[in-house]
C-alpha cells in the first residue's frame, strides 16, 4: 500500500453541537465548507439534476468547497447496476458533471463517489474525485476497504462488485491539507495514521441505517479528535427505491469533536466555517500528534504476549 500526494482554545466542556454557530456567514481567516445529504436512486440523470440543485445551495450559502456523499450519482435496484454505468478515468456524464458545477459556482468539489473502470469488466472502483474551481480533476482516490455485513436481513458484500483500491491520498489545497476515504475506510484508523498530519479529513458515506445508528457520530468524532482534524462526512440519508435505507446524519465536525452542523435525514446541505487559526492552536495547546510513538522512528515498540492458561496438552 502506497500514500498518494496530489498536489486555541477549547470549547465550552460539554459542548457537541454548534447548528446556530454553523449557519454565520464565513468570518476572516476562515473558509466555509458544506457537505450535501441525498437519497439517490437507480436513474443517475434525476440524481445529477438533484445534486446540482444541492451544489448550487451549497455555492450560494458561501462554501468555497463542496462534498457529495457516497453513490451520489446511483443507488440501484441491486449491486450491479453500478457496475453498468462505469465510467473511464476523465471521461462519461458523472465526471463531467462534476467537472462542469465545480468550474461553474467557482468551488472545490468533492465528488463522493464515481464508478470509474476495474480491471474486471465485472466491477468498478468506488472512486472519490476530487475537481478544483476551474473544473480540473486534481485527485482521485479509490476506496480500499470493502463493506462486508451479515446482519438478520442485512447482507452485503462489496467485493463482489468493488475492486479495491491500493492507495492513500493527500491533497494540498488552498483551504489546507485534505485526506480522502470512503465511507466502511472509517472504521480503520490506520488509514487516517497513514495520511500523516491532515487539516481536513472527507468520508463521502452511506452508512446503513443499522450500522449509522449504532457506530456512524461516533466513529466520526473519533477520527476529528484522534486526529485533530476537521472531518466533513456527507452521507446518503433515507429510503431508497431498492428498499434500502441509509443512515443520513452527514455532519461537520471539528478538531475538538464538536459536531458545528449536522443534517438527520433526507436532501440538504450542512456548512460550517473551518477556523485554521483554532486548528493551529488546538494542536499547539495539545500536541497529540507530536506526541505519538507506535508506528513513529521515536521508538521501537514491540508486542509482548502472555498466556494466563496453561496449553491444553
Amino acid at each position: 500500500m502506497t500514500v498518494r500526494k496530489t498536489s486555541s482554545i477549547a470549547p465550552t466542556k460539554g459542548a457537541r453541537t454548534k447548528p446556530a454557530a454553523a449557519k454565520r456567514a464565513s468570518q476572516p481567516g476562515t473558509v466555509r465548507v458544506a457537505a450535501i445529504q441525498m437519497a439517490s436512486g437507480p436513474n443517475v440523470a434525476a440524481n445529477l439534476s438533484e445534486a446540482e440543485r444541492l451544489v448550487e445551495q451549497a455555492a450560494r450559502l458561501g462554501a468555497k468547497l463542496v462534498a457529495l456523499p457516497e453513490y451520489f450519482a446511483i443507488m440501484g435496484m441491486k449491486d450491479t447496476d453500478k457496475v453498468a454505468v462505469r465510467e473511464a478515468e476523465g471521461k462519461g456524464p458523472i465526471q463531467n458533471f462534476l467537472s462542469r458545477m465545480a468550474k461553474r459556482h467557482g468551488v472545490w468539489l468533492v465528488g463522493g463517489s464515481v464508478p470509474l473502470a476495474a480491471s474486471k469488466s465485472d466491477k468498478v472502483r468506488n472512486s472519490c474525485l476530487v475537481y478544483d474551481d476551474k473544473g480540473k480533476q486534481v485527485a482521485r482516490y479509490d476506496k480500499i476497504h470493502l463493506f462486508g455485513l451479515d446482519l438478520g436481513t442485512e447482507h452485503y458484500r462489496e467485493e463482489k462488485t468493488i475492486e479495491p483500491g491500493t492507495q492513500i491520498v493527500v491533497l494540498d489545497t488552498p483551504f489546507g491539507r485534505i485526506g480522502l476515504s470512503i465511507c466502511y475506510d472509517l472504521r480503520f484508523p490506520e488509514l487516517y495514521r497513514a495520511m500523516k498530519d491532515v487539516d481536513m479529513i472527507m468520508v463521502p458515506s452511506a452508512f446503513t441505517a443499522t450500522t449509522g445508528k449504532a457506530h456512524f457520530e461516533t466513529l466520526v468524532r473519533a477520527r476529528a479528535i484522534e486526529n485533530q482534524a476537521y472531518v466533513i462526512a456527507p452521507a446518503q440519508g433515507g429510503y431508497h427505491l431498492s428498499g434500502r435505507e441509509t443512515h443520513g446524519d452527514t455532519m461537520i465536525v471539528d478538531p475538538w469533536g464538536v459536531v458545528l452542523d449536522r443534517l438527520p435525514r433526507g436532501s440538504g446541505v450542512v456548512v460550517a466555517n473551518i477556523n485554521p487559526a483554532y486548528q493551529a492552536g488546538l494542536r499547539k495547546s495539545l500536541p497529540a500528534l507530536k506526541h505519538r510513538m507506535i508506528g513513529c522512528d521515536k521508538l521501537r515498540v514491540d508486542l509482548v504476549e502472555h498466556r494466563a492458561i496453561p496449553k491444553k496438552k
